[in-house]
């Protein structure tokens, strides 16, 4: 069973176009807090948001290839290196987030400044979703799917966005790196060559680290389960036949 997990600020439904090519059964986990609600007592800390994964694939009782975007991916490496035996196999994107000398893009630190981050939120509830979703488009989101995308945000998944990344200061190396080995299952980093929020030195670094196979996907940004979903699907599908 393939599962995939979203990153910020998204939900489960990037996955949606990706998915429909795929050649083996998949399922979409939706974040806490992202589309979905926020558990009581949920802190939305990088640790909680791992304990829930763990917890979501403990409930599958079949083997896992787990998929990850994003913060999505951040957390799949986690599982890879911490909680491994969960899992068949493992791929992910932006890599170098998990590298030690990563420095947090320019939205990832003003949603790490307290009060500064909330402002930030505060000024995009004043637009409307057309007018968000054309910044998504800007960044690489599709036409077609920018408008949703920035629909499907509001107050809880943008409290979320904020605890989440004030967890993960200064950076995620410097929490979890000491688990950074290479993996039991094994695992496929993949670096989209448009991705300005990825780094192709860094994202190699790790996978080496990781003992992981490195995929560069040419062409395609960072939403690119959402801007190329046929070539991808053959990506993901190509790798865990490859390791069957």
């Amino acid at each position: 069973m393939i599962v995939f997990v979203h990153g910020v600020p998204e939900t489960h439904v990037i996955w949606n176009k990706l998915r429909a090519n795929l050649n083996a059964p998949s399922i979409a986990l939706s974040m806490p807090g992202f589309g979905c609600p926020r558990p009581p007592g949920f802190a939305a800390t990088k640790d909680e948001y791992v304990d829930w994964l763990v917890g979501e694939l403990e409930r599958i009782d079949e083997p896992i290839d787990l998929v990850g975007h994003d913060w999505g991916a951040g957390l799949t490496y986690r599982v890879a290196t911490a909680y491994g035996d969960r899992l068949r196999s493992w791929t992910a994107d932006i890599a170098n987030i998990m590298h030690p000398d990563y420095v947090w893009h320019d939205f990832a630190r003003i949603w790490q400044t307290p009060v500064d981050g909330e402002a930030f939120f505060a000024a995009q509830r004043k637009l409307s979703p057309r007018e968000r979703g054309a910044r998504f488009e800007m960044l690489g989101v599709p036409p077609e799917d920018a408008e949703a995308m920035a629909a499907a945000s509001d107050d809880v998944m943008d409290a979320c966005i904020l605890d989440l990344y004030r967890s993960a200061t200064p950076n995620v190396f410097a929490h979890w790196g000491s688990s950074f080995k290479p993996t039991l299952a094994p695992g496929m980093v993949l670096c989209p060559s448009e991705d300005p929020f990825d780094n192709e030195s860094k994202s190699r670094n790790i996978a080496s680290m990781l003992g992981a196979r490195h995929q560069i996907i040419d062409g395609l940004g960072h939403w690119w389960p959402m801007q190329g979903p046929e070539r991808c699907a053959n990506i993901v599908d190509g790798f865990i036949e490859s390791i069957s």
